[in-house]
C-alpha cells in the first residue's frame, strides 16, 4: 500500500549533509489506542494535556448515569482525531519551530521513499568522464508535430 512521506530540514540546512526528519502521512495506530502517551512520545506538551483532559473528563462522564455514551464519545473522538491528525500535529509543531517541508514522497515502503529523496541530493563528483547527454540534438527532438487533435486539449507543444 502506496503511503506519503514528507521529509523535513531544519532551517537554513543543506539537505544533503545534515539532519532529514521523515514523518509517514497517514494513520497512527498508536496513535488511536494510546493518544496522549503518543503525543507525549512525540513531545508535543499542549496536544497531550488537551487529550489527557478530555479523556479525563470523558471517563468522568461514564460514571454518571446516563451520561455514559456521551462520555465514551469524547474519549472515541479523541482517539480518532489522534490517530488520524497525529502526524499533521508532529509536523506542523516542527514547522513552527522553523523547519521547511522539503518534499512529499508517495511509496510503498519507507526505505523506497528515502532512496528516492536522497538519490535528487547527491552531489555527482565533477570530473570530465561524465558528459551530460545532448537532448537537443537527438532526431526528432525539436521537430514540429503535426496540428493532430488531442481531444480539445492542449498538448505538450502547446498545440491543439
Amino acid at each position: 500500500m502506496t503511503s506519503s512521506y514528507i521529509f523535513l530540514t531544519p532551517p537554513g540546512a543543506n539537505p544533503a549533509t545534515d539532519e532529514v526528519r521523515t514523518i509517514r502521512d497517514g494513520f497512527s495506530w498508536l496513535g488511536f489506542l494510546f493518544p496522549w502517551a503518543w503525543l507525549l512520545v512525540h513531545r508535543l506538551w499542549l496536544h497531550a494535556a488537551a487529550a489527557f483532559l478530555l479523556q479525563g473528563i470523558g471517563g468522568a462522564l461514564m460514571d454518571e448515569p446516563g451520561l455514559g455514551p456521551a462520555g465514551a464519545a469524547i474519549m472515541m473522538g479523541v482517539n480518532i482525531v489522534v490517530g488520524l491528525e497525529g502526524q499533521n500535529f508532529r509536523i506542523r509543531n516542527l514547522a513552527a519551530k522553523g523547519w521547511n517541508e522539503d518534499a512529499l514522497i508517495a511509496a510503498d515502503k519507507l526505505d523506497i521513499a528515502e532512496q528516492v529523496y536522497f538519490a535528487d541530493k547527491t552531489v555527482p563528483a565533477s570530473s570530465d568522464d561524465t558528459v551530460a547527454p545532448d537532448w537537443q540534438n537527438k532526431p526528432g527532438a525539436n521537430s514540429l508535430r503535426g496540428q493532430a487533435t488531442s481531444l480539445d486539449l492542449f498538448g505538450f507543444d502547446g498545440g491543439r
